[in-house]
């Protein structure tokens, strides 16, 4: 399964929201400003999030978005599946091999549960502790 920027870009905006609960609303512009991504972009994906309940739009010349909920309560699956739709590695149908179908539904409830037990504040408390899988070749 690959994250399309639909996805990236909307965590991102969560993530930034996250980060601001409590401080009153966040424009689109400033996400877009700080993360050198297209305001407009941000517009076009801001509206299923609205639509599915996950951020509040305040109007006004102070106006932004706002989380509906604290970032406990909101999980990376959430959003995702907003934006990206139904999680699954591959179609499968009833015709394919029950073995390789068993393996894609392992599959998908393996990136489902990460999904689903990753909420926004862990994301924006996260902390690198210099465990890079990096590595640096030199010739």
């Amino acid at each position: 399964m690959k994250i399309s920027t639909k996805g990236r870009y909307g965590l991102t905006i969560m993530m930034e929201l996250a980060n601001r609960y409590g401080e009153g609303p966040t424009s689109l512009k400033s996400i877009a400003e700080k993360h050198q991504l297209s305001e407009h972009y941000l517009e076009q994906l801001i509206a299923p999030l609205r639509n599915a309940g996950l951020v509040k739009s305040i109007r006004g010349a102070y106006g932004g978005y706002i989380l509906s909920k604290p970032a406990e309560e909101i999980t990376s699956g959430d959003i995702i599946r907003v934006l990206e739709g139904p999680i699954s590695p591959v179609d499968f149908t009833e015709e394919d091999d029950p073995a390789k179908r068993a393996l894609w539904i392992r599959i998908r409830d393996s990136i489902a549960e990460v999904l689903d037990s990753t909420t926004l504040a862990y994301l924006i408390s996260y902390k690198d502790e210099g465990k890079n899988d990096s590595y640096m070749f030199y010739i």
